[in-house]
């Protein structure tokens, strides 16, 4: 499509993938959302982004990224019918995170059906320079139906600059002037204004390698631990060829945790077992599925519910191969902590050079009432006849009894 083009969208539900290269020196990007009404959202819950990944109506989602060899793409669902009916359009917005786009390649956004996977419209965005967020496209309401159009419209102030624009109240928005120093008004009493949309996040590197979630204000609530993951592709091989000849078949990863808790209880948390675990009673942590896909859909999440972090002493999220590959090698994973208060925590997956399959990926720990985030990203490899649960278990000191499990 080119710039101003629209097509109509006659799809149900789509799936928003804002695509680009990676490579050195390439800047993150973050796809994001926001619901209008008069070309202004009607309230703060109207932005949907990686920090508040879901809307009130659950109509539109933050998905996530899925990474690649040599390009990334961060997802948004979006159920055109389940949109309420003061929403007139969708912004669909991407935001440069440690540089300008100017330094993507390849930055673009496609519309798929969510239901068959077809195609619906892509925009290529082609004329980037000094911007740090970009309007790609928008989804609006035409005579009781939906279309697309492809937008490409640049903003040099990042996603706080843009989301202002729109009336979002955001916390790191560059501060107006102070007015002139008056007399003091006597005192009112009036309801606390909500509190603004907080753009920060964190990302986890070598260099700095944990976090407390207490400081970056997840204190409460539940907290989503997501694995998004893809096969390692090779350009001169083509997208739809597989790298490796040890990927046979669909990639199946497992997302894991080994738990403590503050009265000694051990245990584990993952789908051998069907060990699901509960988010509102001990273990206090949660497996919502068995993903078979990891990037097609949101992947594997688990949940910890951060209310009851006095009664973990330390928790460690783990992944396995289960099947379709024989090591990490072969994969490229990123992983997000989503605290429903608080900054997102994410990272990716260094790549692995050992025939590894199982992956410890993060340690929380209770520090002084604090729950702790260390990235470990650290590939282990079973001895003989040993399986990978058991391997994570003595690698950490866990001291649990094993016994085999199927799904």
């Amino acid at each position: 499509m080119l710039k101003g083009a629209n097509v109509p969208v006659l799809a149900r539900a789509v799936r928003v993938e804002i695509g680009w290269g990676t490579g050195p020196g390439v800047p993150d990007v973050d796809a994001s959302a926001l619901l209008l009404s008069g070309g202004r959202v009607r309230s703060d819950d109207d932005f949907v982004f990686y920090n508040q990944p879901r809307h009130v109506s659950g109509a539109v989602r933050h998905e996530g990224k899925a990474p690649g060899q040599s390009a990334v793409t961060d997802s948004l669902g979006v159920e055109l019918a389940g949109l309420e009916p003061g929403v007139e359009t969708v912004a669909l917005v991407a935001s440069a995170d440690g540089g300008a786009f100017g330094q993507v390649p390849g930055l673009h956004i496609r519309l798929l059906d969510a239901d068959t996977g077809a195609e619906v419209a892509r925009f290529d965005s082609q004329d980037a320079t000094t911007e740090t967020a970009f309007v790609l496209g928008e989804l609006y309401r035409r005579q009781g139906g939906w279309k697309f159009r492809a937008v490409g419209q640049g903003y040099s102030d990042g996603l706080a600059g843009l989301a202002t624009d729109f009336g979002i109240s955001v916390d790191d928005a560059p501060a107006a002037p102070a007015p002139p120093a008056a007399a003091p008004a006597p005192p009112a009493v009036s309801p606390a204004p909500a509190a603004p949309v907080r753009l920060s996040k964190v990302t986890l590197t070598k260099e700095a390698p944990a976090v407390s979630l207490a400081k970056q204000g997840g204190t409460s609530g539940f907290m989503r631990v997501n694995l998004n993951w893809q096969e390692r592709q090779q350009e001169s091989m083509g997208w739809a060829k597989r790298l490796s000849k040890a990927v046979s078949g669909p990639v199946d990863l497992d997302l894991c945790a080994l738990f403590e808790l503050a009265d000694g209880r051990k245990g584990v948390i993952q789908a051998l077992g069907n060990a699901f675990g509960s988010v509102h009673q001990p273990p206090y942590i949660h497996l919502d599925g068995d993903d078979r896909t990891g990037a097609v859909s949101t992947g594997e999440n688990l949940t910890i519910n951060l209310d009851h972090v006095r009664d973990l002493r330390r928790v460690l999220i783990f992944v396995t191969v289960y099947e379709g590959a024989s090591s990490f090698q072969d994969l490229d994973a990123t992983v997000t902590l989503q605290p429903e208060n608080g900054a997102a925590v994410d990272f990716s997956l260094d790549e692995c050079t050992v025939p590894s399959p199982v992956c410890a990926l993060a340690l929380l720990t209770n520090e002084g009432g604090e729950l702790v985030v260390r990235r470990e990203a650290r590939y282990l490899v079973p001895e003989r006849g040993v399986s990978p649960q058991r391997t994570v278990d003595q690698a950490y000191g866990w001291g649990m009894q094993w016994t085999p499990g199927s799904k």
